[in-house]
């Protein structure tokens, strides 16, 4: 035995020239690694510029103005926004913009300063307070739907300025969502803190409901419902049981996808194409999954902070970006490439000293372009503040 052992074991300079040549490789293999993610780091393709601030020179001491949902409509000439003022204001981006046309090859530096009195083409009030805008499909523009604190879900004809279609079928619970569906006839659906996605035909008086879907068996509440943009069959909602769900809508007896990696509330989802879905959550970051493989979360987003408010999501699929508010009063944009924002921009407080500094409450990207993008944040304390970005020339 005593034999054996000797012509096995190696001696201690072995050991020593050994282990040498193992920390040797796995410095190399560290440095490689290194090299590797300096490549990927992420990169600020484009120039943005804030172009111009709405706010309102009475906001000091008034009711609370905070923004929870901006839309652009359908054609990118118009903008809606809603909140805790119960006013839905609806503003031509001709105003909010007048000089972009002269900036076309160029990125202006100066901001312009707009109130919203006079900077909205016009508003309508509205009896509660809203969580929700979206422009109907096939309206041409006059139609918006809201879901507000009340458990209601209701439609504006935006030309008369009166409402046309009331729903209250969630108890008097809160909407936190709407949206519409992408084909003919169009459908509608909504999130609520019942616990429940209720879909409903707002061609028929009350507007008959299709289908409803409670994702979690707690009857946790539904944060956010979004039907595909792009005319699938899937509906995508997020709830605070930490989970997001994908519904087919000829089938809705149970999920056919489920997302499950946020440590908190998913309060967003968002289809980035046909095939992917982002996520936000109040444990402070985005996800991007696949449709087809929900059982591994692409990539995570973070940088913005996020653990108890709503501080919107929005996608500009045509240049792959992505948008969300912070708690820290700073907007923030990711590109889907990499898990690091490529831009932050901070929003300055406008009430007194010694006040909240407040939050980003809510985003919205213009879909049009493949150049040049617009993004439109919302703050806790009213302000709507619209940024310009211009892909650069020469990208490093």
């Amino acid at each position: 035995m005593k034999s054996f052992s000797t012509k096995s074991l190696p001696d201690q300079t072995q050991q020593t020239k050994r282990k040498q040549k193992l920390s040797i490789a796995e410095d190399e293999e560290e440095e490689e690694e290194e090299g590797e993610d300096n490549e990927e780091k992420a990169r600020c393709d484009w120039d943005f510029n804030l172009s111009t601030i709405v706010s309102s020179s009475t906001s000091i001491g008034a009711v609370s103005d905070t923004l929870g949902a901006i839309e652009f409509d359908p054609s990118d000439t118009l903008v809606a926004t809603g909140g805790i003022a119960r006013k839905i204001r609806v503003y031509s981006l001709s105003t909010l913009l007048p000089d972009e046309e002269k900036h076309v090859d160029s990125v202006s530096s100066t901001t312009l300063m707009l109130d919203h009195a006079t900077a909205c083409d016009y508003y309508v009030c509205t009896p509660a307070k809203l969580s929700s805008l979206r422009w109907k499909p096939g309206s041409g523009n006059r139609v918006l739907g809201s879901g507000d604190y009340d458990g209601v879900v209701m439609e504006y004809d935006l030309e008369r300025k009166i409402p046309v279609f009331e729903r209250d079928e969630h108890g008097g619970r809160r909407v936190w969502s709407v949206d519409y569906s992408h084909w003919d006839p169009v459908i509608g659906a909504s999130g609520s803190d019942d616990g429940t996605m209720q879909i409903w035909d707002p061609r028929c008086e009350g507007g008959k409901c299709v289908a409803t879907v409670q994702p979690s068996v707690s009857r946790s509440p539904v944060c956010c419902v979004e039907f595909n943009p792009f005319g699938g069959p899937l509906i995508a909602v997020g709830c605070a049981d930490r989970r997001a769900y994908g519904y087919d809508v000829r089938n809705l007896g149970d999920p056919v996808v489920v997302f499950d990696g946020h440590g908190k509330t998913v309060s967003y989802v968002r289809f980035l194409d046909d095939h992917m879905i982002v996520s936000a959550g109040t444990d402070g970051c985005l996800k991007l999954w696949n449709v087809d493989d929900s059982t591994r979360v692409i990539r995570t987003y973070k940088g913005h902070v996020n653990s108890r408010s709503f501080v919107g999501l929005s996608v500009w699929r045509n240049g792959g970006l992505l948008g969300c508010g912070s708690e820290n009063n700073r907007v923030f944009v990711y590109d889907k490439r990499w898990g690091e924002p490529i831009w932050v921009h901070g929003f300055e407080p406008v009430a007194g000293p010694g006040s909240d500094h407040g939050f980003v409450s809510s985003v919205c990207w213009g879909q049009v372009g493949e150049d040049q993008c617009r993004l439109l944040a919302g703050g806790s304390d009213g302000v709507l503040q619209v940024f310009v970005g211009k892909r650069k020339l020469f990208s490093y």
